[in-house]
């Protein structure tokens, strides 16, 4: 039977153990210090800040994998180290990396937050945790000889509180990332109560921002913009919070999208730092862009049921993408075309049956009619036409009616009017066409919405649908 301990023993074990750690203790205390009074000093204001400190924080993500590592691994040494004393003392080496590698993830992620403007309870709270867990860590260094000398069992009781803090601290980054119902979202009906989990909302309102402009947001800002991590201060998950704006004021500006701050960062070229979405997700569709642009002009009201300019029903799905054949025995004929002609014919993807993409950007002033007919040849594998700016005429119609695999169609500040839009009817693939800016003619409405598989019209600032960017503010 193993002896206890007397009280005056353990005195004196911790009275050596004072003596003989006090630089460490006095260190420790003062890096508690300086993490402790880091969120009061800097504060997190929601605001973007240095290039440097963007930098140095993005290796966060990578960083902050070591301490979880260690730290798993640490309890496994400690328990094995009882028999094997190698282990113990690898044990020792593990925890004391797991703590210097702990303070790093949480002064790079630190740098990540501030330098980026992420601000937000959900990024406070992962903040604090990594914080806690740091403290946690060094307190364990300090103890765990007293332990190995029997004289304190504080040791398994602080690696345990400090797992537990780890585990949190992770759900807590989890949620940053992939928001926080990422983990009880598929949750089944029946555990929901017991972990104290409401069921999601869900909005049945047959408004256009219901229909068409959240789910936008939804699926490419909201990661940034939410609950817990409100970029820039700035929250996309409800309407009232979308027109109250962030950091830098109001984002919307009813009827006036010029000076709508949302609509200018998710225009801007991708290269620019100021572009949204931003850390390199994918941009907006032109055709979303548009619908948010539409909405704004036309008083960007939550109640709003059909937008003038964008599709406004969902009745109508698009048809099953066909494959457009094998292209790549063309592919010479292609560059002796963009030599004489101009316009680009852009792979969709590396697979040739995906077809085609008309680009016109270099050649818009001079491509015409004319050299739309010109295409016949090519016209079975483009699926997408971008005309936008070019000199094209209603003629433009006749020849993309022989396009029989296009989904797509740009149209934007053409001299269109719409007259004999009907040859469009037999593309059976075409779902999406944008006319703004054009002079298209209310008399070709009803052949334009008679389109059978075309669910997204553009038309702003068309005599059919003639609100303009000058519209003054009501």
């Amino acid at each position: 039977m193993t002896a206890t301990k007397s009280p005056i023993k353990l005195t004196v074990g911790w009275t050596r153990f004072l003596q003989r750690h006090r630089a460490l203790l006095i260190g420790a205390l003062s890096i508690s210090a300086l993490l402790l009074i880091l969120p009061e000093c800097i504060k997190l204001d929601g605001r973007a800040h240095a290039n440097w400190e963007q930098f140095l924080g993005r290796f966060h993500p990578f960083a902050v994998h070591l301490p979880i590592g260690l730290l798993v691994l640490l309890p496994i040494l400690e328990v094995a180290g009882s028999r094997r004393p190698a282990l113990r003392e690898a044990a020792e080496l593990v925890l004391g990396l797991a703590c210097l590698a702990c303070l790093g993830s949480v002064v790079l992620g630190y740098l990540l937050a501030f330098g980026s403007g992420d601000a937000g309870t959900i990024v406070v709270r992962h903040l604090w945790g990594g914080i806690t867990l740091s403290i946690l860590l060094m307190a364990c260094i300090l103890v765990r000889s007293q332990w190995i000398e029997g004289n304190s069992q504080i040791y398994p009781v602080m690696l345990s509180g400090a797992l537990l803090v780890l585990i949190w601290t992770a759900h807590q980054g989890g949620s940053i990332t992939h928001g926080d119902h990422y983990l009880t979202e598929y949750m089944p009906a029946r555990l929901r109560p017991l972990f104290g989990v409401r069921a999601a909302a869900t909005s049945n309102a047959d408004t256009f921002y219901a229909r068409k402009i959240d789910p936008i947001f939804d699926g490419n800002c909201v990661t940034c913009h939410r609950a817990g991590k409100a970029k820039g201060g700035l929250r996309l998950d409800s309407y009232e919070l979308l027109m109250r704006g962030g950091n830098d004021g109001p984002v919307i500006v009813p009827r006036d999208p010029t000076h709508s701050l949302l609509l200018q960062r998710i225009t801007l070229p991708r290269e620019n730092s100021k572009a949204m979405p931003a850390d390199g997700r994918t941009p907006l569709k032109p055709e979303q862009i548009a619908a948010i642009q539409s909405w704004i002009e036309q008083g960007a009201l939550q109640t709003t049921q059909a937008v003038a300019g964008a599709s406004n029903s969902q009745e109508r799905e698009d048809a099953p993408v066909r494959p457009v054949g094998d292209y790549s025995a063309l592919m010479g004929e292609i560059a002796q075309m963009r030599a004489s002609l101009g316009p680009k014919l852009l792979p969709v993807s590396s697979k040739p049956s995906d077809g085609l993409i008309l680009n016109t950007e270099d050649t818009a002033q001079t491509f015409d009619d004319a050299a739309l007919a010109r295409l016949g040849k090519f016209a079975p594998y483009i699926v997408e036409a971008d005309l936008a700016r070019t000199a094209v005429t209603d003629k433009s119609f006749e020849t993309l009616g022989t396009f029989t695999n296009l989904r797509a169609i740009h149209l934007e500040g053409t001299q269109v009017t719409g007259s004999g839009i009907a040859k469009l009817s037999p593309l059976s693939q075409l779902s999406f066409i944008n006319l703004s800016e054009t002079k298209l003619s209310p008399s070709a409405l009803p052949a334009l919405r008679s389109l059978k598989s075309v669910r997204r019209i553009y038309t702003f600032d068309t005599p059919a649908d003639p609100v303009s960017k000058s519209t003054p503010p009501q």
